[in-house]
């Protein structure tokens, strides 16, 4: 990669080529397993992120081939022991809200594994990119336990009722090409190449209007939360602001005059 800077911030390697952000765990010895550093990482660089005008999208995901086998089950005596009411950082905290509020887009590229957790994030990810070999599943009810970062509501939400509750209820896998049948997953790659089409998605992403994109995104992230009528009116709202934008001048003179358009943001 070309300008590519890369630094480790706890357990997350960070990465950056022009507009594009890959955030990567890096617990290979554990398969990539979400733990309180890891979250602590991801929602750090979020933060920052978030107000980077430079920055017009994010990528995730995780070293050595494998996207992430869910939740680091050592730290099951910590999240047993963290109150109801609190952050409850050792499940994640606010990481979660971090991510579901992110404005710009984020795609998390998937190899081999996305169990509990990381399907979890892949779930919560705006588009889902994974090579053929990946497995994904939400077995926690096998440990005792159920999903806690999302995943029977964005399941349920991604590919119906009734194919959810086999993974919910019995935890069982599927493969990246049911789980692109199903709807989880946008893309499926050769192993190996998923990042590689997460970073050709993502340039393609960032040569829109970074404003565009960000009111899209926005309207349609709301039509999981209001009804149709309500939805309606905030892709409505969130339209007239993009026509009155800069950049809906810049690409309508672009157009006309048949070349490339450069976008700001405004």
């Amino acid at each position: 990669m070309s300008e590519k800077a890369m630094h480790e911030e706890s357990e997350v390697l960070v990465s950056r080529e022009g507009a594009i952000v890959t955030l990567t765990i890096n617990r290979p010895r554990a398969k990539n397993s979400l733990n309180r550093a890891v979250f602590d990482g991801l929602r750090a660089q979020l933060a920052q992120l978030r107000h980077d005008d430079a920055v017009r999208a994010v990528i995730v995901t995780g070293t050595e081939g494998v996207f992430c086998a869910g939740a680091d089950i050592t730290a099951f005596e910590a999240i047993r022991a963290e109150s109801l009411l609190g952050e409850r950082a050792a499940a994640g905290g606010g990481f979660w809200s971090e991510l579901g509020s992110f404005p710009k887009p984020v795609i998390a590229a998937v190899e081999r594994l996305a169990l509990g957790g990381g399907m979890e994030l892949a779930l919560a990810c705006d588009i889902v990119i994974a090579g053929e070999s990946t497995k994904f599943g939400l077995p926690e009810v096998k440990l005792g336990a159920i999903p806690g970062a999302g995943g029977t509501q964005h399941l349920i939400r991604a590919i119906g009722k009734s194919k959810a509750m086999v993974m919910l209820l019995a935890g069982d896998f599927i493969d990246a090409r049911k789980a692109c049948d199903a709807g989880i997953v946008a893309e499926v790659t050769a192993d190996g190449q998923a990042l590689v089409a997460a970073l050709a998605m993502a340039d393609r992403i960032a040569a829109n209007s970074p404003l565009a994109v960000a009111l899209a995104k926005d309207a349609a992230l709301c039509s999981f939360e209001t009804p149709l009528a309500s939805g309606l009116e905030h892709e409505k709202r969130n339209f007239f602001v993009a026509m009155r934008s800069a950049d809906n001048h810049e690409g309508q003179e672009a157009f006309l005059s048949k070349r490339a358009p450069k976008f700001t943001g405004q």
